[in-house]
């Protein structure tokens, strides 16, 4: 919901961000606010619009998320060689490019 990049992201845009429709996203959004993951903040440039921003609590969730997940990879790959990755994180890096369209 909130960029794991540290940016904003527009409360509308979150829909899209998750792949869900709009209603979906508002719960989703509404969940993650109440349980202190992300806040809202006014847009400066458009008072009009919110923003979601990651909380410390939720910036500590995203990392758990992001370290369980470098691990299971690391232990499905551990057996594999140097070019067995490569060829690898560039199929997948082509995959996600590719649903980004």
């Amino acid at each position: 919901m909130a960029s794991s990049a540290g940016s904003p992201l527009r409360n509308g845009a979150s829909a899209a961000a998750i792949v869900c429709g709009q209603p979906r996203a508002s719960k989703l959004v509404a969940g993650a606010v109440s349980a202190g993951l992300v806040r809202r903040e006014a847009d400066q440039a458009d008072g009009r619009r919110t923003n979601l921003v990651l909380t410390a609590d939720g910036r500590r969730q995203l990392d758990v998320v992001h370290g369980f997940r470098r691990e299971r990879f690391a232990a499905a790959m551990e057996d594999w060689t140097a070019d067995e990755r490569k060829v690898f994180a560039d199929l997948l890096a082509r995959f996600v490019t590719a649903l980004d369209r």
